[in-house]
């Protein structure tokens, strides 16, 4: 199963929110009609199971909760996630993973959710994710990060157990899947990593500079670009080969709430945008979960068997959810129960469209 995505980052001085805005548009044309699982862990379950990569999990005594996406049904670990702290992180790029199943290492998606489960703000996160490669990644893996927080957001590439990340410093940035994106700039390595080569030239990787193409209205600096911006960017990026795609609004605390948007289906120029914040008792959708004797989630299902007229109603349904959210951010800066069923409702209105 591909890990590729096509990245979006948007820093806090370009939006209109005044938070860090990040858009993932999944990529396996292999994969298209295999669903993405979204699953809610809260402290007491978010490091239960066993890993993929097979390797074990040492006690944490702080744990965070997370909300996490699946490349696939009953994987341990995911693809794209964030946690209660704000901290978001994604995979942009993996290859090895499949050779390191079950052979006591960790996988990238595993990485993603034991990290999320852990970390407080992104640089904690980078720090953990590097610990993690050091300690149990694969001799084969290559993998690239992106893990943002409301302030900051970071590039992590890794090949076997070394790994180099980026500190973005750029206002905004694309970042495709397909290589090691880390190569001359390191602010942050492994221990006696020689930073003044090319990471990925070091370890026989093609390189995958971050590109300076945007899609739709790109950020110039003025303040003005939104989540519903980053929608259409993802729409219009996406393809033939596109997956689930997902939009994290990274807000610090105090100020506003931090909101993740999930499609739970393929194609973002086909699909709608539903949201997710932590609330104090969050309950998702059963509809965004594969169910026994089943490989499909039902939302995945009725998706593909929709009418085309009912694109048209829900994108318009989409607006409107945007727009009361941000009214009720812009005057309450924590998420009260009545959020708790949020991310359920909007699930269920968009599947009676399909049925």
């Amino acid at each position: 199963m591909s890990s590729n995505a096509d990245c979006f980052i948007v820093l806090p001085a370009n939006t209109k929110c005044g938070s860090l805005i990040f858009g993932r548009n999944g990529e396996d044309a292999a994969a298209v009609g295999v669903a993405s699982e979204i699953c809610y862990y809260d402290v007491s379950d978010v490091l239960e199971g066993k890993t993929d990569g097979g390797a074990a999990l040492e006690p944490v005594t702080d744990a965070l909760r997370v909300i996490l996406q699946k490349p696939k049904p009953f994987l341990w670990g995911g693809d794209f996630g964030a946690n209660e702290r704000g901290v978001a992180i994604s995979l942009s790029w993996a290859d090895g993973d499949q050779e390191a199943k079950d052979s006591d290492c960790l996988l990238s998606t595993d990485i993603v959710r034991v990290t999320l489960a852990e970390a407080k703000d992104a640089e904690a996160a980078v720090e953990r994710i590097g610990a993690l490669v050091a300690k149990h990644s694969n001799d084969n893996a290559k993998m690239n990060f992106i893990v943002c927080d409301p302030t900051a957001a970071w590039i992590l590439s890794s090949a076997g157990k070394v790994w180099a990340a980026e500190k973005l410093q750029a206002s905004c940035l694309r970042v495709p899947s397909g290589g090691l994106t880390v190569t001359t700039t390191i602010d942050k390595s492994s221990d006696g990593l020689d930073t003044t080569a090319s990471f990925a030239a070091a370890h026989d990787a093609e390189a995958q500079a971050p590109e300076a193409d945007w899609c739709g209205l790109k950020p110039v600096g003025d303040g003005t670009y939104t989540q519903q911006d980053m929608f259409e960017t993802l729409r219009l990026a996406s393809g033939a080969g596109s997956r689930a795609a997902n939009v994290s609004v990274l807000t610090a605390k105090g100020s506003s709430i931090s909101c993740h948007w999930f499609t739970g289906t393929p194609n973002a120029a086909e699909s709608v945008f539903k949201p997710f914040v932590f609330a104090p008792k969050p309950r998702i959708s059963p509809l965004t979960q594969v169910q026994a004797d089943t490989e499909q989630t039902l939302l995945h299902s009725l998706h593909a068997n929709r009418k085309p007229a009912a694109l048209e109603h829900l994108r318009s349904l989409e607006r409107s959810c945007v727009d009361e959210l941000n009214n009720y951010f812009s005057i309450q800066d924590f998420a009260s129960e009545e959020l708790d069923e949020l991310l359920k409702d909007c699930v269920e209105a968009e599947v009676k469209f399909y049925r």
